[in-house]
């Protein structure tokens, strides 16, 4: 089931995950394949720890295929940035994925906050 229908839905965990961003895109929250769910993301904060402005960029993959949701947006040094919001709500739906990636490693945290429907 690639899209479940969420008229009727018998369950809803909610989930908040952290990551550490590198220079390579990682994923922040992943819908597997076959899962019967879809995940709602809530909100994707990140910061940064360190002493100077880093860029990141998120995209959503798509089965394999990525499209960028922001693409180097700059967050402050000693900053946390909202990403995607309450206004700003995404389904991911079975394979697919949030991927994010930082123009150095070991400065910025991802914090992502999703529900998964079934």
């Amino acid at each position: 089931m690639a899209n479940p229908n969420i008229v009727n839905v018998t369950t809803i965990y909610g989930n908040t995950g952290v990551l550490a961003v590198g220079t390579t895109y990682s994923n922040v929250v992943q819908n597997p394949a076959s899962s019967s769910t879809i995940y709602k993301v809530n909100s994707l904060n990140v910061t940064n720890a360190c002493t100077a402005a880093l860029t990141v960029t998120v995209q959503l993959n798509q089965a394999g295929t990525n499209t960028n949701l922001v693409a180097n947006v700059s967050i402050p040094a000693g900053s946390a940035v909202s990403l995607l919001g309450k206004d700003t709500q995404i389904y991911l739906l079975e394979n697919n994925s949030l991927q994010i990636n930082a123009a150095a490693n070991g400065y910025i945290t991802a914090i992502c906050s999703w529900e998964q429907i079934s």
